[in-house]
This record gives structure tokens, sequence and C-alpha cells, in this order.
């Protein structure tokens, strides 16, 4: 659908027209976030018993949690309640923002996160 959405948006261009460019907008941040938000989100995730999901395997990663929200165990619960509060579709996001540090943040449908987050995990 991604590959549809932008060929046809490359044909409204050429041809000059806008409404269809603006149409195809919406589509192809549908399709385009949906492959980016799965691409990220397939290689987040491994077996539960690996060493790779144990806290000790991301050293930098939980300091900057406990930083943040004081503990492994807050983050998980500020992470589970803003995501219980999407409504209807959305991701949730752990976010890297080069001026504040870690955040969460949630986008609608498969919008991805865009401007200067950096995601470091997302729940779909």
């Amino acid at each position: 659908n991604l590959n549809n959405a932008l060929r046809l948006h490359v044909a409204a261009v050429g041809a000059g027209d806008i409404a269809s460019q603006i149409e195809m907008q919406q589509v192809i941040k549908f399709n385009g976030g949906g492959h980016i938000n799965h691409s990220l989100f397939w290689k987040n995730l491994a077996p539960a018993e690996s060493e790779e999901t144990k806290p000790e395997a991301a050293k930098e990663l939980v300091a900057a949690v406990e930083k943040t929200w004081g503990s492994l165990d807050d983050f998980k619960n500020a992470f589970s309640s803003t995501l219980l509060g999407i409504q209807g579709s959305g991701w949730g996001w752990l976010v890297k923002d080069s001026a504040n540090g870690l955040r969460i943040v949630t986008t609608k449908d498969q919008d991805p996160v865009v401007g200067r987050d950096v995601p470091v995990f997302g729940v779909d």
C-alpha cells in the first residue's frame, strides 16, 4: 500500500493535482508509519529468557530511566498508564529527546515518531 501511495503521489505531483497530493499524504503517513514502526518493533523483540532482556544488558538505558522516573518499576507503571490512556489505535514510545532526556509519548494510529524525538522502543 505504501509503494502504491508513493506512485500515486508522484503521479499527482507530475500532473499538478494538488488535491490528490494532499489526499495521498495521509495514506503515505499511515502506511509508511506502519512500516517504520513495525520495523523498529520487530528489531526490539527478544525471547524472554535471553540475556538481552535483563536490565544488566542495558545499563546506560536503565540508569537514564532511573534518573527520569526514579526506578525501573516506576517507569513501567508510567509507561503502562500512558499506553492504557490511548483511545482507539496507537503506539506508546520511549523516546530520547536531545534537550530533555527520556520521555514517554504516544502516536495516533500508525503515526511514526517525528521531529527531534528518537524512538528507543515502541509498543503497538
